[in-house]
């Protein structure tokens, strides 16, 4: 391999901010790093994503801690990825709640993934010592469920695939503010590795549909406002559509990898290319894009050692 993957360079702590999505709502997020939500109940807390490790974890607990010191009954992990669900325990959440397929992945593939992702990104495990084990669900949902935290009622639904096959938001109707996961980012690449460009169009339409006031995306800023929401929503699906449709046209004459990754790399790189976890992201999305292009509809699982013989062939 003539060169390591562009995220294994990147060890530039980034800043955190912490901002007010709506009344008792809040985003964690950090320069394109993996987002938190929380939601704050009568009685206690409900947190969206858990971070890759305890460590990392305990960042968010600790700005919760800022703003309320009402405990924490819930964890909603919206898919199945290392850096989202590793750091679980430190939240000591009595209810972690994932969707039926999303805890399937989990068994099917998540080690996989956990040996990937720390290959890739090792920053992002920080204090990787300190993880338990593969997170699992106490709780799990086929459609939607909903959560009350005393009277503040939480929709959690399964919209439709996208970034993953088992992709949940969460939805606070009290005041229209959305928790997206990795369907929508901001500023930020999508990670389109285990996705589904043929139906993330759909889902996000099914997001826009809700029209809300607030999104906490998977990555990037909090959006607040619904122009702001609009266009984060519509760059999204700009970033899955560019990334799908150079691979798309090279696999149907029969081309190879290579020549998927240079022609997404044309359609995206001038658009694209300052985005948070971009080059990160990139030899994953052409990968995943060049198969579903020729038919594979369910990702392959991507290993530590998958990573490194894509990661060859693109370098001839």
């Amino acid at each position: 391999m003539s060169k390591a993957f562009a995220s294994a360079g990147d060890l530039t702590e980034k800043a955190i901010s912490f901002t007010e999505v709506g009344d008792g709502l809040w985003a964690f997020t950090a320069e394109g790093d993996p987002n938190s939500g929380v939601i704050i109940g009568d009685d206690s807390v409900m947190i969206v994503e858990a971070q890759a490790t305890p460590r990392l974890a305990n960042k968010v607990i600790e700005k919760v801690r800022e703003v309320t010191d009402k405990p924490i009954s819930h964890l909603v992990l919206t898919h199945y990825h290392a850096v989202r669900v590793l750091g679980a325990s430190a939240y000591g959440a009595d209810q972690i709640i994932m969707s039926d397929k999303a805890r399937a992945m989990v068994v099917e593939r998540g080690q996989e993934d956990w040996d990937s992702e720390f290959q890739r990104f090792p920053r992002l495990f920080e204090g990787h010592e300190g993880i338990p084990g593969l997170t699992y669900p106490t709780t799990s949902f086929s459609d939607s469920m909903t959560v009350y935290l005393g009277k503040r009622r939480v929709d959690i639904k399964h919209l439709g695939r996208a970034h993953t096959a088992g992709d949940a938001v969460i939805h606070v109707p009290d005041q229209n503010v959305m928790f997206t996961g990795d369907i929508v980012e901001y500023h930020s690449a999508c990670y389109c590795g285990d996705g589904h460009f043929g139906d993330w169009g759909d889902t996000l339409d099914a997001i826009k549909a809700y029209d809300v006031d607030a999104i906490a995306p998977g990555r990037g800023d909090a959006l607040v406002g619904k122009d702001m929401v609009s266009a984060a929503i519509e760059n999204t699906r700009d970033f899955v559509t560019s990334t799908y449709r150079p691979a798309a046209r090279i696999a149907a004459s029969g081309g190879t990898l290579k020549e998927a990754w240079d022609a997404v790399r044309e359609a995206c790189d001038p658009k694209f290319k300052d985005y948070a976890i971009y080059e990160h992201c990139l030899p994953f999305n052409v990968a995943r894009a060049y198969d579903e292009a020729r038919g594979i509809d369910t990702p392959r699982i991507w290993t530590d050692k998958r990573d490194l013989e894509m990661w060859a062939a693109l370098q001839g």
